[in-house]
């Protein structure tokens, strides 16, 4: 038997960094939005024990420091199955280490793929206990469709889906690291907090130009990513509502409302920027291909 499926990419809506926890982690307050670009994740029986990787993707590891890989030793864990062979492929579409949580979708899918494969009928809140051990973003990429993350990320809250619109990802050339993000929040602070409340009502009120203009990620403030100007001036010429960073970057993203201005600021973008995706908000984080 072989289980497929789609993980989906996330972006922030808004990502605010509210102080740094005794644990070393961050307490958060982000609105994370599921987008339609992808990764596939196979994962099927083998003969044999143990867990084998494989990727579409050089450079990306399939050893034990895959999440991927991670998130299937800890499930067989929970679930006390001690003799298991299991092959997982990895088809990756998401841009790496984008700012986009390529990885933990990949793990969430894998969570999900796993307790359908084996039958064991974990809940979803089960599964984000077990992935919230490996990685902040996994509950979300679990759930997934439009959640307010808080904590390190893994106090979720629903908030009411985001209007039918298209979203342009564009990942420069170049790749941050998360862990040093963080500590330049550290060292610098932020100069000013983004608008938390009236993101929210943005959202809760489903008004999209609002939700477009309330856009704001703290990581900006301090991050440097080369073109990220340029992308954004481009996105504005063709009539984005609004661009803005996801997560601790290097990809930005613009929000438009139809697909036609959407794909004309793709074609430009192409020109200059890696990796352009055209997308729509999904209301799950993962999704098994029947």
């Amino acid at each position: 038997m072989k289980i497929k499926s789609r993980a989906y990419a996330k972006i922030n809506l808004i990502l605010d960094i509210t102080a740094k926890r005794t644990d070393g982690f961050h307490e958060l307050f982000t609105v994370m939005q599921s987008v339609s670009a992808h990764d596939i994740i196979t994962v099927e029986k083998k003969k044999g024990q143990g867990i084998e990787i494989t990727c579409n993707v050089d450079g990306i590891p399939t050893d034990e420091g895959n999440i991927v890989h991670k998130c299937a030793t800890a499930f067989f864990k929970a679930v006390k199955i001690r003799r298991f062979g299991i092959h997982i492929d990895i088809n990756k579409r998401i841009p790496h280490a984008a700012g986009l949580a390529g990885g933990s979708a990949d793990g969430a899918a894998t969570l999900i793929s796993l307790n359908e494969l084996y039958g064991t009928n974990l809940t979803l809140d089960e599964l984000c206990d077990i992935g919230e051990k490996i990685g902040a973003d996994i509950p979300f990429c679990i759930k997934g469709g439009t959640l307010l993350a808080q904590g390190k990320g893994e106090v979720l809250s629903k908030m009411k889906p985001l209007r039918k619109c298209f979203i342009v990802l564009a990942k420069p050339d170049i790749a941050v690291n998360t862990g040093l993000a963080y500590k330049s929040f550290d060292e610098n602070g932020k100069v000013r907090t983004p608008d938390n409340f009236g993101m929210l009502c943005a959202i809760q009120s489903r008004d999209l130009k609002q939700v477009a203009a309330k856009l704001d990620n703290v990581f900006e403030q301090f991050i440097e990513v080369p073109q990220r100007v340029d992308i954004k001036t481009v996105m504005y010429s063709h009539g984005a509502l609004g661009a803005c960073m996801s997560g601790s970057g290097p990809t930005v993203f613009g929000i438009f409302d139809t697909k036609e201005a959407a794909e004309s600021c793709k074609a430009e973008l192409d020109t200059f920027v890696k990796d352009v995706l055209v997308c729509t908000p999904v209301g799950k984080g993962c999704k098994i291909e029947k």
